[in-house]
């Protein structure tokens, strides 16, 4: 067994985070879908989101967790009953195994003690929740009458009733058509096994450090507690008893300080695939906390699709390049479905990235699967940084480049 340290260097440290991550992914074993499955549980959520430059987030996050994943899967588990959507910091893929772990947001908003975005209309949340009684699953255009403008965010009352009935855990999402929720009971899609005690705030507080923990290997408290409304003293207090019990460990890196699982040094005797290139979402697991990134990584970023065009310094949709256990590099990227084209608008490479070579190598063999991914047969290269990256680049790819 290797030696607790009380310090990592920031080397170790991003060995953790990554092998912890599941980044590069490893071999999978069994099928497909369960792999899919431990992705989640592990993570503990998948972010989704709307934008579709490329594969929509979720997928992508997935993606790089399990190399034969497949956008069947999500639904296939929905319908299975072993993933739910729901909030974590943002509108996520959650395993249904940690289903009672959001009752205490539900029950702070059922209740009022945390606010909805959308403003409560008592009457027509009735109206709602009575027709999905009667008629079964239903989606926000169920209700939705042609013609009608609802004000700045256009949002119609009936789909502010179904969100916060969906927040407050009155209904749940049974699938999704083109993308568009299907909404139900929440008693007719929750599996008969499962637990639905709420938790008491000991367990919640442990449940958030160990889910965390194990997800990103080492963490601070607001790290822990991002986004999470009044949840801070609570996984305070769960740290201190769990420091107490040697359950965590307290490390250095650098100049901060993060909590560890202790039974997580061990991964620092596994090796990392440096080798393996991943192109990440700008909403992967890994990449969400910016400041995070910064610290362990030394990589600042910023998703500039909410920038405008004019101060945009990497472009619109910029993808972050995993390689040699750091990120190296930015890839602007749009995939033109209908031409099956993948535009790399700009390659960008971090300065400190020294063995272009073997990177190269890397990047071409990923591309030949993530073009599949996003259902592209070739790519058109518009720039890189540096600029005589540009020629080497299409010297590798003969057989992709689309002039």
């Amino acid at each position: 067994m290797s030696t607790i340290k009380e310090s990592l260097s920031l080397r170790e440290a991003q060995k953790l985070v990554l092998l912890s991550q599941r980044l590069p992914s490893p071999k999978v074993i069994g099928s497909a879908a369960n792999a899919t499955l431990s992705a989640i549980e592990h993570l503990g959520y998948v972010q989704i989101d709307t934008i579709s430059v490329i594969e929509r987030a979720h997928h992508h996050t997935l993606y790089n967790r399990n190399s034969r994943y497949k956008s069947a899967h999500i639904q296939e588990l929905i319908s299975d009953k072993k993933v739910f959507e729901y909030w974590a910091h943002a509108a996520s893929y959650l395993p249904m195994v940690d289903y009672r772990f959001s009752l205490p947001r539900k029950q702070a908003i059922a209740s009022g003690k945390q606010k909805h975005w959308f403003k409560r209309d008592e009457k027509q949340m009735k109206y709602v929740l009575e027709r999905i009684k009667g008629e079964g699953p239903l989606m926000a255009k169920d209700f939705d009458k042609k013609g009608i403008k609802f004000g700045e965010w256009k949002t119609a009352p009936t789909k502010q009733s179904l969100e916060n009935l969906f927040m407050q855990g009155k209904l749940m999402i049974s699938k999704r058509v083109n993308f568009h929720k299907v909404y139900d009971l929440t008693e007719r899609v929750l599996p008969d096994t499962i637990n639905t005690n709420t938790p008491t705030d000991n367990e919640y507080g442990r449940f958030l450090v160990k889910k965390y923990l194990r997800a990103n290997g080492l963490g601070k408290l607001t790290e822990m507690t991002y986004l999470l409304k009044n949840r801070k003293p609570m996984v305070a207090i769960a740290l201190e008893h769990m420091l107490a019990d040697g359950e965590i460990k307290q490390i250095r890196v650098v100049d901060s300080y993060y909590y560890i699982l202790s039974e997580s040094f061990e991964l620092l005797n596994k090796p990392l695939a440096r080798k393996k290139l991943s192109i990440l979402s700008p909403f992967d697991n890994l990449l969400i906390q910016r400041k995070r990134t910064s610290e362990i990584f030394n990589f600042d970023y910023l998703l500039e699709c909410y920038v405008p065009q004019q101060k945009r310094k990497f472009g619109y949709f910029t993808l972050p390049i995993l390689w040699d256990g750091k990120l190296v590099a930015r890839m602007d990227s749009k995939a033109d479905r209908k031409e099956k084209v993948l535009h790399i608008h700009q390659l960008i490479l971090e300065p400190n990235l020294k063995k272009i070579d073997a990177f190269a190598d890397s990047l071409n063999k990923e591309l030949q699967s993530f073009l599949q991914f996003n259902d592209c047969n070739g790519i058109r290269l518009h720039k890189t940084i540096p600029y005589n990256f540009k020629h080497e680049f299409e010297m590798r790819y003969p057989n992709l480049i689309v002039q």
